[in-house]
């Protein structure tokens, strides 16, 4: 049903080296700033301490990766568009942790968590058509967003 080709190690590393070295980037860059912010800005209800946000992180990034390494071993006629939205939607989540913690333009990191949220909906959609199991790794991914998307939100109202 679903074709795909023999395990490749490189391709493994590619995938996984570039989920979790895009959120390592993005916390490295923002490090200075993170705990600044975080501390000085309101926080609105459900706000979970600070210590939770890398380990779910680093989660997501590891799902991201195992996803798309799957996704990345198949014969599917999907597959390249899979891939495309899932680097679109790397690039579009790298960019909100400087929005919001070094501009701290609070709307404008809403507006692409909104534009981000779009984009794992459409990477759910076409990994689902390369590879079942690929898209549901990526549910996790989606309910945290939402759930991000409320903070930030709830920040950008509160501050």
């Amino acid at each position: 049903m679903y074709k795909s080709v023999k395990f490749s190690l490189k391709r493994f590393l590619f995938f996984m080296i570039l989920s979790l070295g895009t959120g390592a980037l993005s916390a490295l860059l923002t490090m200075n700033s993170t705990r600044e912010v975080f501390n000085s800005i309101k926080q609105p209800p459900l706000t979970p301490p600070a210590a939770v946000f890398p380990v779910v992180w680093t989660i997501l990034f590891f799902l991201m990766g195992i996803s798309s390494f799957i996704v990345s071993g198949s014969r599917s006629e999907y597959k390249n568009k899979a891939l495309i939205i899932f680097f679109v939607q790397l690039i579009i989540n790298f960019t909100w942790s400087p929005l919001f913690f070094i501009a701290q333009m609070y709307f404008a990191a809403f507006i692409c968590i909104v534009l981000l949220w779009i984009a794992i909906i459409a990477m759910i959609y076409y990994f689902y058509k390369v590879n079942p199991v690929a898209a549901f790794l990526q549910i996790p991914y989606l309910l945290w967003v939402t759930f991000a998307g409320y903070l930030n939100f709830m920040i950008y109202r509160l501050n």
